[in-house]
């Protein structure tokens, strides 16, 4: 039998919400043992670096959570059944109101897998058309254009700390 392995004996959904839901579970361990977890259940989402020759798209926006404005990656929540390259395209317009040509696909990172099933999908794409940034309702969002050398500067001196922007650079750059 496989160690790495938990078999789920018990699952329950405890809470619904509008954004994630999450499930208590009771599991058995591979060594026999029973233990529980809890899941926060999300329907993943979609971070692109947009570039145009030297330069990278960030937003900044307030993050109630850690009750700060911060630079990132235009990213945002993939709908039910929504296609990942979809989501980015829209949520790239809908951020930063650019549309882009040339994606690439950089594969996806799980946010926080100790407790998340949350699947971010990467994309890195060059910034084309400007059409007049469309945020959600109730989105307050602004867009920064900064030279990629200075991008890396802030993720040096801490002033990027969010790990889906750090993750997507590293790989859209093969750092």
């Amino acid at each position: 039998m496989d160690r790495f392995y938990e078999k789920t004996l018990n699952s329950e959904i405890v809470y619904e919400g509008k954004i994630f839901d999450i499930k208590h579970d009771e599991v058995e361990l591979s060594n026999g043992a029973k233990s529980f977890r809890d899941i926060i259940l999300h329907p993943g989402g979609v971070v692109i670096v947009a570039q145009k020759e030297e330069k990278i798209l960030l937003v900044k926006q307030y993050r109630y959570a850690i009750s700060e404005a911060i630079f990132e990656l235009p990213a945002g929540k993939l709908e039910v059944g929504e296609d990942p390259f979809e989501a980015a395209k829209r949520e790239l317009k809908e951020e930063t109101g650019y549309e882009a040509s040339n994606w690439q696909n950089l594969g996806f990172i799980y946010t926080t897998a100790g407790i998340c099933n949350e699947r971010l999908y990467l994309f890195k794409a060059d910034i084309s058309n400007f059409v007049g940034q469309q945020p959600d309702e109730n989105e307050i969002i602004d867009f920064w254009e900064f030279d990629k050398n200075d991008v890396f500067d802030m993720i040096k001196n801490g002033k990027i700390n969010d790990a889906k922007t750090i993750c997507a650079l590293m790989r859209a750059f093969k750092l």
